[in-house]
């Protein structure tokens, strides 16, 4: 894993170095260290300020060049809107320091960020927001590229400095936030690799790296899982010269003997809508039908690599779904590991069948607390909710609020439609125990009705992550096709709820 900024922290009092970023509130007021810092520039901050309309509202940037007798090339003020502490949320400082990475122009060596508000010194919680929405702003996938842009550096990184109150304290801060970025830019590395590169056994291979953090992890083979009745996904799969996998990650870092929780992620390597082909048009996007499990893969490592005081199953099926001679057919029955029968109505709806198996292993193997299943899995749900909220469905209501609480909180939101039996009976067929689609209307309610039949009563919670995980729109803090959605969301859970004080 690369970055391509270095982040540390020096203290308030610091000389300036490269490009100096400062933060002002929408009267164009400075912290005292920073106004301090800026000495006799004050003045000509506010010129600059009247003549380019800038008002200081929350993520709007000033961009001038350094007066005289400030130590740097340029200076970047950066409103906070209010700017009172008390009204501002982790959230807005994941902004601010995605805005100033959005301004190192190619080749930039280094930058100074001076850590103040305007009525004192940040946090060391919100200096660290600022440090992650850095990290998380500057992240490319460019590895494939074989030449650069005119002004790119290839192998050369911004040397950036926050100016902070406790050195100590943001250090600290940092050593625990610098890991859940790295699941996000994780999973954001798996989204975006090509599927030639990273289909079903080198997915496995990639997630058994954690085994250097201390997580468990065990790949069922096609033999396995065929040993396990899993059918399901198999039948996915075998349209493929790819074998499919499953991989089964454990952190254990609670009570010994407490029930997990657990994360189940739909890995789609590739999907080509098997025999029920899609249209040529944007099927290259199918390469990111894995946004599931890349979240999970980059959720294990975040907690383990801090050391997360819980017990955590994270679960990842992973196929590829290609037509050749011995691919499913629509009209095909495939029997479950549940024992239930599914008719394949359209092999296109294929990450259900997947889900399926892996949710019931889950919930009959590891016995968790609750599960929470990730997938892109609906294109409805795009047409129900955009790219700004990913759907959630529960059967548990306490999970789903705090499900949603974490996704305002960490900026990765979601909303709820709903579950009912008369949704659920679309779904059944004349000839199995279910269908694998229950039709156009209420597309994505209908798939989770059928991920509903097999969690075998465990309090489970389906995010549809088809407008978030890929593709959604640029925001300050992914410039990314793959946005690692789900990440910090799901971590948030954990911290708040599921971790032994």
């Amino acid at each position: 894993m690369s970055d391509a900024i270095k982040v540390g922290f020096v203290q308030l009092s610091a000389a300036a170095r490269g490009i100096l970023v400062v933060f002002c509130d929408d009267g164009l007021k400075l912290g005292p260290a920073t106004a301090k810092a800026l000495g006799g520039a004050t003045e000509l901050v506010k010129r600059a300020a009247s003549a380019a309309a800038f008002k200081g509202k929350s993520g709007a940037a000033l961009d001038i060049l350094a007066p005289e007798g400030v130590k740097a090339t340029r200076l970047i003020v950066i409103g906070v809107g209010a700017g009172k502490a008390t009204g501002l949320k982790a959230n807005d400082f994941f902004k601010f320091g995605g805005v100033a990475a959005g301004k190192l122009s190619a080749g930039a060596a280094a930058m100074t960020i001076m850590a103040e508000l305007p009525d004192g010194a940040m946090t060391s919680e919100q200096a660290v927001a600022i440090a992650s929405g850095l990290r998380l702003r500057a992240y490319k996938f460019d590895r494939y590229k074989t030449k650069k842009k005119d002004g790119e550096e290839g192998g050369s990184r911004a040397d950036i400095s926050l100016a902070v109150g406790d050195v100590a304290a943001a250090k600290k801060a940092f050593a625990s936030a610098g890991h859940v970025v790295d699941g996000v830019i994780i999973a954001r590395d798996l989204v975006n690799e090509p599927p030639n590169v990273l289909f079903p056994e080198e997915f496995a291979r990639r997630a058994s790296l954690l085994r250097k953090l201390g997580v468990k992890v065990e790949v069922l083979d096609v033999k396995a899982m065929d040993k396990l009745g899993m059918g399901a996904l198999l039948g996915v799969g075998q349209g493929s010269t790819r074998p499919s996998r499953t991989v089964i990650m454990r952190w254990d870092g609670g009570k010994k003997g407490e029930a997990p929780v657990a994360f189940v992620g739909k890995g789609v390597c590739f999907d080509t809508g098997g025999i029920s082909i899609k249209p040529a048009g944007s099927m290259e996007d199918m390469k990111g039908d894995m946004g599931g499990a890349a979240c999970v893969v980059g959720l294990m490592h975040a907690l383990a690599a801090r050391k997360a005081k819980a017990n955590v199953v994270g679960a990842i099926g992973l196929v590829e779904n290609m037509p050749d001679g011995n691919a499913q057919r629509p009209g095909d029955i495939v029997t479950s590991m549940s024992g239930q029968t599914i008719e394949i109505i359209n092999t296109d709806a294929e990450g259900r069948l997947v889900l399926a198996d892996v949710l019931w292993y889950v919930a009959k193997k590891t016995k968790p607390k609750f599960m929470v299943d990730l997938a892109t899995l609906t294109g409805a749900i795009v047409v129900a909710l955009g790219t700004e909220h990913a759907g959630m469905f529960s059967n548990n209501d306490e999970l789903a609020d705090r499900l949603l609480t974490a996704g305002i909180e960490s900026g990765e939101k979601v909303w709820r439609l709903p579950l009912g039996p008369e949704y659920d009976k679309l779904i059944d067929s004349q000839f199995a125990d279910m269908k694998n689609t229950g039709g156009r209307h209420g597309g994505s309610i209908t798939a989770a009705q059928f991920l509903q039949r097999f969690v075998d009563g465990t309090p489970w919670a389906h995010l549809d992550i088809a407008g978030t995980a890929m593709g959604a729109p640029k925001t300050d803090i992914n410039q990314s096709w793959g946005s690692g959605y789900g990440v910090r969301l799901l971590d948030r859970l954990v911290a708040d709820h599921y971790e032994r004080k």
